[in-house]
């Protein structure tokens, strides 16, 4: 049976997916879908409650809860697109290169690893941040220095085993250079391991995103960005739950949807894949 249709026997693999369609659209159409300018200020009407005008209300600005939650769609869905196209593509890379080459350049890029994941990631990217300044090009880069070092860990472990395989051993005697070996033949092998490890950082990538922002290192005001809506919406909390409830329950909604998908990826392709995940993460502290 081929990978769609076992990953489409999973029931929450549709609600997983139905979520993530639905807020990739939101937040490709959030120019049109926006009842109102997510950045328009009027003091007016500040900390009204749900109305035909403001269905979810507005905040201690005057602006309306529901725009800035679809913009804030858009940003935190392109960032962690972002992070993740990153980490893979430097993971692959550093453990394409290690596996392959062996020796001392396996030795010197798993050491590289080894400090990357002897910090906490979340800890990482505060001290990345802090340093850069916040904006959205040095979160992420703080994210992606963070979270690469895994994917580069499991690249490696694969292509290590595949170098034994006979196949793999064919194409080296008939003279297939290393580039063409580890672009034909080790990396289609990996591809398993590397989509299920980004869908289930893809969560804690947005949660680490939305961290930031309440944190003040992240997306800064007036920016709409679930984080930043959290950290706004503290001194109202009594008042007006809802100005956190809202985009808390947004980064819930994704963050639960991502991991959802990942297992049921995982499930689909190879239920060993979670031994080998573990085995890896179990080797670093991760926050």
């Amino acid at each position: 049976m081929s990978l769609l249709p076992r990953l489409l026997k999973n029931k929450m693999a549709w609600i997983a997916i139905g979520i993530i369609l639905g807020l990739a659209l939101i937040a490709i159409f959030a120019p049109d879908i926006a009842p109102h300018d997510p950045l328009e200020v009027e003091l007016t009407r500040r900390l009204q409650s749900g109305s035909a005008t403001f269905p979810l209300g507005t905040d201690h600005l005057g602006r309306c809860i529901l725009s800035r939650l679809i913009y804030g769609a858009r940003i935190s869905l392109s960032i962690a697109l972002t992070v993740t196209a990153l980490t893979t593509t430097i993971g692959l890379i550093v453990g394409m290169i290690a596996g392959y080459g062996g020796g001392r350049v396996d030795s010197f890029l798993m050491r590289v690893c080894d400090v990357f994941l002897s910090f906490p990631n979340l800890i990482l990217a505060l001290a990345i941040v802090g340093v850069m300044g916040a904006s959205r090009v040095n979160i992420v880069m703080a994210l992606g220095a963070s979270h690469w070092a895994w994917y580069a860990r499991i690249v490696r472990s694969k292509v290590l085993r595949l170098k034994e395989e006979n196949f793999i051993k064919a194409a080296v005697v008939s003279g297939t250079s290393g580039f063409q070996l580890m672009m034909k033949h080790l990396l289609p092998y990996t591809i398993a391991e590397i989509a299920v490890l980004a869908s289930l950082d893809m969560g804690s990538t947005i949660l680490h995103i939305s961290t930031l922002s309440f944190l003040g290192l992240g997306i800064q005001p007036p920016a709409p960005e679930w984080g930043t809506m959290l950290n706004d919406g503290r001194e109202f909390f009594r008042r007006e739950p809802g100005l956190m409830f809202y985009p808390g329950m947004m980064i819930f909604l994704v963050a639960l949807s991502f991991n959802l998908l990942g297992d049921a990826l995982r499930d689909a392709l190879d239920p060993r894949l979670v031994k080998t995940i573990k085995r890896t993460r179990s080797r670093g502290c991760q926050c």
